[in-house]
């Protein structure tokens, strides 16, 4: 079994090469395909030419791990100079993603058509679900950023989690027999990458799938789900198969959130440990202690590449999230029980109305906080 550390040993000089190489490609310019010879020459010369015989190593095993890492940081940079090289070549879109796009199209239209009674809030909810951000008013992205919410509007993580929450719940009911556990991974699977795919596979979103995939197959083979394995399995996957996503501040934004979930938030959940019984399982004041630790624990990781990058810093962050985020997935599980309940021609106007109350909830706490 792959523990953790050898994920480490791994992911991160693997990554620390992609980002050498996108370091080097501007520097060196028209040379730079000159850096793939000779990176795959030296790649090859580490691979079959054993720590013993190059460096005289008397205890190869000594040596397994910085020879390793030497390794996968090379290529790292591999990948990072093949992806450039490839950078012309377009391929057409395959039959999948055009089938998700007009799947995508014909979801907006099935939103457009329910007949919220604010103006507002089907514009809302398409944001929402898929991204598009086109029919929100400029008052209403304003509200967003001044409460330091706007990535809520940014289609991310948390909305396909939310999505996989859904999945999760609807596939209970398979129940957990061997044949029950492969179909339920096989449909969660399937519809979180059709998800992702329908809704432009953006950094953050594939991030998240990718989570979703590593996670589920793990569990489906009974293997550990620890939260650094998925981490940096995730990366490793996603930047060979598109190493120059590593400059996007998106990919960046969200992996230093998950650094900040998998390092600082186990340490301030601890000091309010879960009760047992029902009452472990409700705890409100616990509840609340742990969306504020997870909001936290982002906030100190990301903060420094958005004042970086935005120059700016949300003052509010923490009561924007504990009232936003709940409201979020809310609103996400109510929309998308309309949305499915309207394409089959059979939801209730109570619900529409509910959804409704839902996002004029979510307009009210922000607009106050984006006053104070």
């Amino acid at each position: 079994m792959v523990e953790a550390k050898d994920m480490r040993v791994a992911g991160i000089p693997f990554t620390a090469g992609v980002a050498a190489g996108a370091i080097l490609v501007p520097t060196c310019g028209p040379a730079f395909p000159l850096l793939l010879p000779s990176s795959l020459a030296f790649i090859l010369l580490l691979f079959s030419v054993a720590p013993i015989r190059l460096f005289g190593c008397k205890d190869s095993k000594t040596f397994a791990v910085p020879w390793a890492m030497v390794s996968f940081s090379l290529a790292g940079v591999f990948c990072y100079l093949c992806n450039k090289l490839s950078a012309g070549v377009t391929l057409p879109p395959s039959s999948l993603e055009v089938l998700s796009l007009r799947w995508c199209d014909s979801l907006k239209g099935c939103i457009d058509s329910i007949p919220y009674p604010s103006e507002d809030t089907g514009a809302l909810i398409k944001a929402l679900i898929t991204g598009d951000r086109s029919g929100l008013e400029k008052e209403t992205i304003e509200t967003f950023r001044a409460s330091g919410a706007s990535h809520i509007l940014a289609l991310s993580g948390l909305h396909l989690g939310i999505i996989y929450l859904i999945l999760m719940k609807i596939t209970v009911p398979l129940g957990n027999s061997p044949s029950a556990r492969a179909a339920r991974y096989s449909f969660i699977v399937t519809a979180s990458g059709f998800y992702t795919l329908m809704t432009g596979a953006g950094p953050s979103i594939a991030r998240a799938f990718l989570f979703i995939l590593i996670g589920e197959t793990a569990k489906l083979l009974g293997r550990s789900r620890e939260p650094w394995r998925v981490l940096l399995s995730a990366l490793v996957i996603q930047l060979a198969i598109k190493p120059d996503v590593i400059s996007s501040t998106g990919f960046q934004l969200s992996y230093l959130a998950m650094l900040g979930i998998c390092t600082m938030f186990p340490v301030l959940e601890r000091f309010y440990p879960k009760g047992e019984g029902l009452w472990g399982r409700i705890d409100p004041v616990r509840k609340v202690w742990s969306a504020a630790t997870i909001s936290l624990s982002c906030q100190v990781f990301t903060a420094p590449l958005v004042w970086i990058r935005f120059h700016s810093f949300p003052q509010y962050f923490l009561l924007t999230n504990l009232l936003a985020l709940p409201l979020t997935s809310a609103i996400m599980v109510i929309s998308v029980t309309t949305i499915a309940l309207s394409f089959l021609g059979i939801c209730p106007g109570f619900l529409v109305s509910l959804d409704d109350m839902a996002v004029g909830a979510l307009k009210f706490c922000l607009e106050i906080i984006s006053s104070l």
